[in-house]
């Protein structure tokens, strides 16, 4: 399923910018999270990338060519919090420190956000900004696949930057997620400075059962 610009299309009818955000990398064990926004206005063109659609339907070996077409097709920006960021402040407030900073970037004239899932998230941004939320706005809505991808793309490129720092813990592969390689490298060899440690306290409680 590839998504449209219809509820982007109906919200110009009443704003100047349509901003799309969504996350990557909130349930992750290591590294941190980035939240992707991408702009829309009247001045976008409205052909969508080819292929575009919600990141998690694309296979890794595709999103970089699709994200950089996105990239060219949209004003964007990603936001990052990192992980002593989320450990002091928890991961809610963390994408919400990450969305503000990306959203701030791209705010033109009368603007509302476009979010995806249930609830508003950012309703104690301080932005100058409306807000419309939308499930499934990362399958649906042509912005927010946008920044989707154009977050995730970014994000992965990170991970297999700290892979090269710390190769033991297949962050090239599991970009940080709790994979069973990822799960007993922890157990082995104990947390990196680049690990949630408070997220940790099972993994580390049952390293034992390694031995």
């Amino acid at each position: 399923m590839f998504p449209s610009l219809d509820v982007e299309k109906l919200l110009l009818e009443r704003y100047d910018t349509v901003i799309g955000v969504d996350e990557v990398g909130r349930g992750a064990l290591a590294g941190p999270v980035a939240v992707g926004a991408a702009a829309f206005s009247r001045t976008t063109s409205l052909e969508i990338p080819a292929k575009l659609r919600d990141s998690k339907a694309i296979t890794e070996s595709k999103r970089d060519a699709i994200a950089e077409l996105s990239r060219d097709w949209v004003r964007h920006a990603v936001g990052y919090s990192a992980v002593f960021e989320i450990e002091q402040k928890g991961i809610t407030k963390s994408l919400a420190d990450a969305a503000t900073g990306a959203i701030a970037q791209l705010i033109s004239g009368k603007t509302i956000v476009l979010l995806d899932g249930s609830h508003n998230w950012l309703h104690d941004s301080g932005l100058d900004v409306d807000y419309h939320v939308q499930v499934k706005a990362d399958r649906d809505c042509a912005i927010v696949s946008a920044a989707a991808l154009i977050a995730k793309v970014d994000r992965d490129q990170h991970m297999r930057e700290l892979h090269e720092e710390f190769p033991d813990y297949g962050w090239e592969g599991n970009k940080g997620y709790a994979s069973e390689s990822h799960i007993k490298a922890i157990q082995s060899l104990g947390p990196t400075r680049h690990h949630r440690l408070s997220w940790l306290g099972k993994i580390l409680a049952d390293a034992n059962s390694l031995f």
